[in-house]
């Protein structure tokens, strides 16, 4: 086999980091290498086309899976439980979903408890038929009542007889993301009394960093990693300071992350929170060095759901999904591809556990540990987000740590401001969503959709502090887009072609993609000889909008021409932005679409002129 690698490379001879410089200015001819082949981040590094060998040279690659700091994972494995939550409202109901839903795959429950105590006869009819002792068990509940549940729990498994020390789940108490939801201030006065009575079940964890919802209002990868980090450190730094063991504390804490889009730079994310965590919580001197694993889990991104081609979020979720799966998380939820407008049913949860049962069964991603292990690419976009991310921790540690941030408002300001630039980069389409601001299905109508509001339970008092923005990046398009359908007519957007063909059609497709985010009906066409044959027809089709479609060269006759043709029978707009478009301007020409407008304010402003409300 050597001598069969040998000959094989001897055939093919080294190219150098210098050659392969050479060879891409060359092919640039003059082009800044930095402008057209380096990406700028939205984390605050840059992304080089291509990574080498060397690249790796200072980063740590010879640490095996399971071993410190945990970059390559916590586990000799890379098995993930299938996490899917439940509703609590009747209990009955819940426990017959459960059981069900544990004969096709899902090995963890969530149950929402939302501001009810699940005890005693309650609880029991819960768990009737579950053996507790073979599934991961998470009860999500209120910060003041996650005591007397965790209680509830310690007793119902003693009542029982199951071993506490191979019984796995959680209770869900976090009092910062209770504040960043709600805006009214929690302190952490149980956090220390919950952790002693989980003591004796070993496998359960309950003070969690909820940073998911971070993600779900919009923050990039570094600030949801850099803010989970604190997070996690406001629980180790409050209760060792109040006499609790560190490796005691770190043992009941959890990570709920978010799963963005970005996929190659979500494996880095979790790669590198395992890493970094590893050495917060080395730090405190832990007795046992297995106290630094960082226990995650991760669920798909509620941020980029949209209601309009709502099949395509099951795209978005797979490839999510997989990205955690691959980063080795410990259990994974999959959002179901109509919570941005409904209340789940059946067919939507089997499609969100077959997503996982998918990657397990038929890709088998569960059976290599830390594949991105070694890749010249995510090892350097593992170490550059670390970097990046560690900055953003010792940031708010310096400014009094994550709770005191959190009550100045100033998490909740950087990550909303983070929504609102990502809003702005969507409605100019410097962030793509298909079938919303790019390629809408022209022929959809929403059929009832609309988007869903939140159905939790109130929180009890006045909001005191700032709370994070969650709107979805699509919802002023889909408000838009509805708001087209709400007028009870479809404007018509009538491409009049003519001129130079290839020009002549790429600017037609493109502007039915454009026309096409607010709901209009396109009409294309395949070419007129005269804009005034172009121009009766856009009369005879009843257009609402005529969009010249040709070269810019050929704009200078043919845009005035076509605007008299048309007259006052329609919108007159030209598809481009021409050398000539002051000239246009002159001439009466007002309206433009081009690849530098801003979609949505420019959508807006036809529904405007077409009385559109």
């Amino acid at each position: 086999m050597s001598n069969y690698k040998e000959k094989l490379f001897s055939e093919f001879p080294p190219v150098s980091t210098q050659e392969w410089m050479d060879k891409i200015t060359e092919d640039l001819k003059g082009a800044d290498f930095e402008k057209k082949l380096v990406w700028r981040t939205n984390e605050g590094f840059k992304v080089q086309p291509f990574y080498r060998q060397e690249d790796l040279k200072d980063l740590d690659t010879e640490t095996k899976p399971g071993e410190f700091p945990y970059k390559r994972g916590t586990k000799a494995d890379n098995s993930w439980l299938v996490r899917q939550n439940l509703s609590t409202k009747d209990i009955r109901e819940a426990n017959k979903k459960a059981l069900d839903i544990l004969m096709k795959g899902v090995d963890s429950l969530s149950f929402c408890c939302g501001g009810r105590l699940i005890e005693g006869a309650d609880l029991d009819a819960l768990l009737d038929g579950i053996c507790a002792d073979c599934i991961d068990l998470n009860f999500s509940t209120s910060p003041e009542l996650a005591c007397a549940q965790a209680q509830a729990v310690v007793d119902y498994y003693n009542k029982k007889g199951y071993d506490l020390n191979e019984v796995r789940g959680s209770i869900k108490y976090d009092p910062m993301a209770y504040m960043l939801k709600n805006g009214i201030e929690c302190g952490m006065a149980h956090a220390a009394k919950l952790v002693e009575i989980l003591q004796p079940l070993k496998k359960f964890r309950a003070l969690t960093v909820s940073a998911g919802i971070l993600s779900d209002s919009g923050a990039f990868c570094y600030q949801e990693l850099g803010y989970a980090l604190a997070w996690g450190n406001e629980y180790l730094r409050t209760l060792t300071e109040a006499g609790l063991e560190a490796g005691k504390v770190a043992k009941k804490i959890q990570f709920n992350l978010g799963i963005g889009s970005n996929y190659f730079m979500e494996i880095a994310k979790f790669r590198a929170a395992r890493m970094l965590w590893a050495k917060i919580v080395e730090a405190y001197k832990p007795e046992c060095q297995c106290a630094c694993k960082m226990v995650i889990n991760a669920t798909t991104s509620k941020y980029n759901q949209t209601i309009f081609d709502p099949y395509v979020n099951l795209l978005r979720s797979e490839t999510e999904a997989m990205s955690a799966a691959l980063a080795g998380v410990n259990s994974i939820t999959v959002t179901p591809f109509d919570a941005a407008y409904k209340q789940s049913d059946e067919f939507s949860e089997r499609m969100a556990r077959n997503q996982q049962l998918l990657l397990k069964e038929e890709s088998h991603f569960d059976k290599v540990v830390d594949p991105a292990g070694g890749s010249y690419y995510i090892e350097n976009l593992t170490e550059a987000l670390a970097e990046q991310a560690w900055k953003l921790f010792l940031q708010v540690e310096d400014e009094g740590g994550m709770m005191a941030l959190i009550k100045a408002g100033k998490v909740q300001e950087a990550v909303n401001a983070t929504n609102a630039a990502r809003h702005e980069n969507a409605a100019k389409r410097k962030e793509t969503l298909l079938g919303t601001n790019q390629f809408p299905n022209i022929k959809e109508m929403s059929e009832g959709r609309k988007p869903k509001t939140c159905c939790c339970s109130k929180a009890q008092g006045e909001p005191t502090i700032a709370t994070l923005n969650t709107s979805r990046i699509a919802s002023e398009f889909e408000e838009l887009r509805l708001q087209t359908e709400s007028s009870g007519r479809r404007p018509k957007v009538f491409m009049l072609t003519i001129g130079n063909l290839a020009m002549r059609q790429a600017r037609a497709q493109f502007s039915g993609n454009f026309f096409g985010c607010a709901g209009y009906e396109i009409i294309d066409n395949l070419g007129f000889k005269t804009v005034e044959d172009g121009a009766q027809a856009a009369r005879k089709a009843g257009a609402d909008i005529v969009v010249l479609c040709s070269s810019d060269d050929e704009y200078a006759e043919y845009g005035p021409a076509a605007f008299k043709a048309v007259g006052d029978s329609a919108i007159f707009v030209i598809a481009g932005n021409p050398a000539c478009i002051e000239d246009l301007k002159a001439a009466g020409i007002e309206n433009y679409v081009h690849v530098r407008c801003n979609v949505l304010e420019t959508l807006r402003d036809f529904n405007s002129k077409l009385n559109i409300k």
